[in-house]
């Protein structure tokens, strides 16, 4: 019975030391909350480090024994991996680049040294758990690497991959040294979760321009197999917050605070201490709100909770003195005998607790600078049973793209944050309650168990479409069997693409010429009188003549168009006209002068356009529009639009290489047949082959119609090689 196993870098629960021994207490964060139903199932089970460093043998084996019973599995990690892997790489390089605060990022090379020895710790901890069969949930940033272990141990597991924090632009993602060690770890997932659209277009176009990898309806080829990239907003435990707010406990907090601040309204801003939070720029933004609006000096307090966090660090304990200066100044400019402005805790504070100041606020400042999803903006609004108050949030929280009934503001324009403040105060209560019923509403039905059931369906799905992908890998067994035939068979018909199967791409496609290795493997495939060898491609004659007319093989150039056999006279597949092109023409060359590194190929009876050379995110944008462009015009006419590996090409329709190949299939009636392509052109290859013919894709297995596939151009000729 398969598995599921839950990793993060910290356990859900909370380890402390006290004087005589170690106290266990449930973590309540919302992961915790929405993975419980999973890890907590017979069998199931949650690997993470328990969150202290452990002194000796005796002390890890007793918070092995007691998480057991919890179904959690401890990664312990030494005080130079806290140091280098948790606070160094985690928290000094990730963090500040994935929250767009690049000048706190630090790149110290034995940081990542710590931070990939980790996480092959955790790797080593999973697979001890894991078996082929089970489902593998990986979380956040400080494993990104652990997908990619864990798939070159286990190639056929089900690997689940969720980001937490933002994931920042391409332009940030390549200042980092390792970017491309990063991505890959990540790829490792055979489906990888974001909180929002934005985070996982900037993921795909990071792994279009550093990894080169095309991705279409989020979907990314990579060898053998295709990884599902999707967005999935977190949610919270909606009930268990509505609860907390409406207990005994949360309304007698509610009644002594209100006592005290008598008849004051309440704008409420809680937040962990970190640079990202926007906690300094909404101080100076309430002090703007008392200067601009005399009228709510003594009429509106801010009650402001800063839980303690890394403030040892140097940015940290900065910004915490940053924040005891504004509140202690303006408290000092604006507090009167019976009011103070700013009411500041520098602690946390239990749920019922949090859940009474949810319910005494009318206004809560959400309003970081960057943020992943922030659940406190989903909280207050859980937490609202009257359905009156306001919510301002950051438009750079993923909440913004949900919460769209907030007031969304630029949490750099302090003027902005002001007046939102301002026009919050003065919101009437029918306006109050039509946004709060609209928010609840969303955050009640996507909770964080919904949330937890779409990604795992989502996961399952996206491995069971693997399993129904029409062609398989090569294997050593398969190719067994096809080395048998071919050495059984004395009339063989070999049909090879050249561009990406016989020879890699080039960014020049005429420097793409073959090798001494490809020329003398063709030669030794021609030697055996028993071979027919077929080069099929969509290069015009004159080229493949140029590269490979000495050597005695045939000829199907520009997609079918031109035939020759070997040592015979080019002829036409039938008889065509090229006036067309006088009307194409003019198309093609606007988009050569709209994209810079494109440019036209001008074949007898066809025209391609190369954007090879061309920027990544323009090229694939430009193609998008050509190919609709071309399609509309084309529809009432005998033309065929074709897109191919980084060109779109336009020739006569019903001339394809199917079509062609089907000619040498009746001329020689081979007794064994193998068809290798790369790309969608081939596929018509593929179409016309029998069924017992063997056909090889080259680079993935996605939506093709050949049977197997194969990495690269390397994997072809080292089975070439293998049929001499």
């Amino acid at each position: 019975m398969s598995r599921t196993i839950i990793v993060s870098n910290r356990l859900p629960t909370k380890i402390q030391r006290t004087e005589e021994s170690l106290t266990f207490q449930p973590s309540e964060g919302g992961l915790a909350t929405g993975l419980g139903s999973i890890y907590q199932q017979d069998g199931n089970v949650w690997v993470g480090w328990p969150g202290l460093f452990v002194e000796d043998a005796a002390e890890e084996e007793y918070v092995r024994g007691q998480l057991r019973h919890d179904s959690m599995v401890p990664v312990f990690l030494t005080e130079a991996e806290i140091r280098d892997f948790y606070e160094g790489f985690s928290n000094s390089t990730l963090w500040p680049t994935f929250h767009y605060f690049t000048q706190y990022a630090t790149y110290e090379q034995e940081h990542w040294d710590a931070y990939v020895a980790v996480n092959e710790k955790f790797c080593r901890a999973v697979l001890a758990q894991a078996g082929p069969e089970d489902t593998i949930w990986v979380h956040d940033y400080q494993l990104l690497l652990l997908p990619e272990m864990l798939r070159r141990e286990r190639p056929d597991a089900t690997i689940g991959f969720f980001l937490h924090i933002p994931f920042p632009s391409y332009e940030l993602i390549r200042v980092l040294p390792w970017r491309a060690e990063l991505l890959r770890g990540m790829l490792g997932a055979d489906l990888i979760g974001f909180h929002t659209f934005g985070y996982m277009r900037h993921f795909l176009s990071a792994v279009q321009q550093l990894l080169g990898l095309s991705s279409q309806n989020g979907q990314i080829e990579v060898p053998d197999r295709m990884v599902l990239v999707d967005a999935f907003p977190m949610g919270i435990d909606y009930k268990h917050y509505v609860r907390a707010a409406a207990s005994n406990e949360a309304k007698m907090h509610e009644a002594t605070y209100r006592e005290a601040l008598r008849d004051v309204r309440v704008i409420l801003s809680i937040d962990r201490l970190d640079y990202s939070k926007g906690i300094a720029q909404r101080l100076r933004a309430f002090e703007v709100l008392l200067q601009r609006y005399p009228e709510w000096r003594e009429q509106v307090s801010l009650i402001m909770v800063v839980v303690p966090s890394r403030d040892q660090v140097a940015q940290y304990a900065s910004l915490k003195e940053e924040i005891d200066e504004l509140v202690g100044r303006i408290n000092a400019q604006y507090r009167t005998i019976t009011w103070n402005p700013i009411h500041y805790f520098y602690r946390s504070f239990p749920l019922e607790e949090l859940a009474s100041l949810y319910r005494l606020a009318e206004v809560a400042l959400v309003t970081p600078m960057r943020d992943g999803m922030n659940l406190v903006a989903k909280e207050f609004i859980a937490s609202k049973a009257d359905k009156k108050g306001v919510l301002i949030l950051s438009e750079r929280a993923g909440a913004a793209r949900e919460l769209s009934d907030a007031l969304i503001i630029n949490p750099t324009d302090t003027g902005q944050l002001a007046e939102a403040m301002h026009d919050a105060l003065v919101m009437p209560e029918e306006e109050q309650v039509q946004r709060m019923g609209s928010m609840q509403t969303l955050v009640r039905q996507y909770n964080v168990f919904a949330w937890t059931k779409l990604f795992m369906a989502r996961l399952e799905y996206s491995k069971m479409k693997q399993h129904t992908m029409a062609t398989e890998k090569l294997t050593p067994g398969t190719t067994a069997a096809l080395l048998g035939e071919y050495h059984a068979a004395d009339q063989r018909l070999l049909l090879l693409d050249y561009d990406g199967t016989l020879a890699p791409f080039h960014a020049d496609p005429q420097r793409a010429q073959p090798d001494q290795e490809l020329l003398l493997l063709l030669r030794a495939l021609t030697d055996n009188p028993k071979n027919r060898v077929v080069i099929i491609s969509g290069r015009d004659r004159t080229t493949l003549e140029a590269w490979l007319g000495h050597l005695p093989v045939d000829f199907i150039a520009e997609h079918g168009v031109w035939l020759r056999a070997a040592g015979e006279e080019w002829q036409m597949f039938q008889t065509l006209n090229n006036e067309w092109k006088r009307e194409i023409r003019p198309i093609l060359e606007l988009y050569v002068a709209r994209t810079a590194g494109s440019f036209i190929e001008d074949k007898e009876y066809s025209l391609v356009w190369h954007y090879r050379r061309a920027d990544v995110e323009l090229g694939a944008v430009r193609a998008r529009d050509l190919l609709n462009h071309l399609t509309f015009m084309t529809s009432n006419s005998d033309l065929q639009v074709m897109e191919g590996n980084k060109v779109i090409e336009i020739k006569t329709a019903g001339i394809n290489k199917g079509t062609a190949a089907a000619r040498w299939l009746a001329t020689y009636q081979p007794q064994f047949t193998l068809a290798i392509g790369d790309d969608r052109t081939d596929e018509d290859t593929f179409r016309a082959m029998p069924p017992e013919a063997y056909t090889i894709k080259v680079g993935t297995d996605s939506r093709s119609l050949a049977r197997f596939h194969v990495a690269s151009t390397t994997d072809v000729r080292h089975l070439l090689r293998q049929l001499l």
